[in-house]
């Protein structure tokens, strides 16, 4: 008898159980990519999933003495589905003159759906140059927190 009705228990709980064809929606989620990271992959695109009310926190590598910088204002694909709340710099945990630091940028999702977020790390003063590295993250909303 305890064999059937663990048995049912299992063949009950199964479906809610995520796959790895099912992605897990989060609250919160933070990609974080160093300078080597971009050295490696220069124009990084990735995906993540939140829910509605969730907060994504995206920290970029940075060297604002190279005359480089990010997008301050993310150009995002779907601005109901996402907002940019904030974009900040943290200081260098170097006392090295010329040492990186990081940005890091701040959304909040307001709807179900899917949203790119875009950002190029560039000399915008300098015309003619190209930008050096590209942040492109696919957000998926479905949910809520």
């Amino acid at each position: 008898m305890k064999r059937i009705i663990l048995v049912i228990t299992i063949l009950i709980l199964l479906p809610c159980c995520s796959s790895p064809e099912s992605p897990e929606f989060m609250c919160e989620v933070e990609v974080e990519l160093s300078c080597e990271d971009f050295r490696t992959q220069p124009n990084y695109s990735g995906r993540t999933y939140l829910r509605i009310g969730g907060e994504l926190t995206v920290i970029l590598c940075s060297n604002p003495s190279t005359g480089f910088s990010w997008s301050e204002l993310a150009q995002i694909s779907d601005r109901t589905v996402l907002m940019q709340i904030d974009h900040k710099w943290l200081p260098p945990t170097s006392d090295l003159v010329g040492a990186g630091c990081q940005e890091v940028w701040t959304f909040e999702t307001l709807n179900e759906g899917s949203s790119t977020i875009y950002l190029e790390y560039s000399q915008p003063w300098e015309v003619g140059i190209k930008t050096a590295w590209t942040f492109r993250l696919t957000v998926n909303v479905k949910g809520s927190c």
